[in-house]
């Protein structure tokens, strides 16, 4: 088993097990595959803790994430097969990276999210995985995975905002590149107060239609023209204060025949 780091591989604690993947590939199962399995996974075991060490200080214990590192790593070696020619830091990397967000998500969601949905979540994480290794360099389309897991698109669209949304964001949160304490609850909009009275506005059309046309005249003047009643008088040649009795008058015939609809 050679461990020294190569030149080739991207991480210094990258041990050189090409080979050695290759002799397992080879290998019947039983107890000389198993051993080999065994010394790969030791061998690749401290860059799986360096990476589970990225996730320090996120209230979950060190340990732990040493743990489901460890289990991802298993994976990863179970799953890479090498005559697909990529090196297997490149599948190790995200796989075991992804298992360790994956357990964030399982036990520190902050919102409820349905199972069927975290199943979702977890079978597109997986055919992404998997396809990581055929598609190198950029990540697999929503097609892709979906003919990869034998799911629909809109089941790998789902899946895919799933692992967008572990955690949920404060209100008072300052929005990023924001220099004045802008906050998100700043860009939500509010009821506009004009939709209380629609309602209102409704059930008195038609009576207003019925109104005598010079009363309302009046009232349009009055109320939709902000016209002043010495204004109305003047254009209408009547008196001001017959123009305050007809707005009075209408006013009150309106709001009794409305109240006698509700009834």
């Amino acid at each position: 088993m050679r461990t020294h780091a190569s030149a080739k591989h991207p991480h210094d604690d990258a041990p050189d097990t090409a080979e050695d993947f290759r002799r397992l590939a080879s290998l019947p199962p039983g107890q000389l595959r198993d051993t080999l399995r065994e010394q790969i996974i030791e061998a690749w075991l401290p860059m799986a803790n360096r990476l589970a060490g990225r996730f320090r200080n996120r209230g979950e214990n060190y340990d732990d994430l040493r743990q489901v590192a460890a289990m991802g790593l298993v994976k990863a070696v179970d799953r890479y097969d090498p005559e697909l020619g990529n090196a297997f830091e490149s599948y190790a990397v995200p796989t075991i990276t992804g298992e360790v967000k994956r357990h964030f998500r399982d036990h520190m969601w902050t919102l409820h999210v349905p199972r069927r949905v975290q199943d979702l979540r977890n079978r597109v994480r997986f055919a992404s995985q998997d396809l990581s290794q055929t598609i190198p360099g950029r990540r697999p389309t929503v097609a892709e995975i979906a003919e990869h897991a034998q799911m629909s698109e809109e089941d790998v669209r789902a899946g895919l905002e799933a692992l967008e949304s572990f955690t949920a964001l404060s209100l008072d949160a300052e929005l990023p590149g924001s220099e004045d304490g802008y906050s998100l609850s700043d860009a939500l909009g509010s009821a506009d107060p004009a939709l209380d009275v629609v309602i209102d506005r409704e059930a008195v059309k038609p009576r207003l239609q019925a109104l005598p046309e010079r009363e309302r005249a009046i009232l349009y003047m009055r109320f939709f023209a902000d016209m002043t009643q010495s204004r109305i008088a003047e254009q209408l040649g009547i008196s001001q204060m017959h123009v305050s009795r007809l707005i009075s008058r209408s006013c009150s015939r309106l709001r009794e025949q409305v109240l006698q609809d509700v009834a």
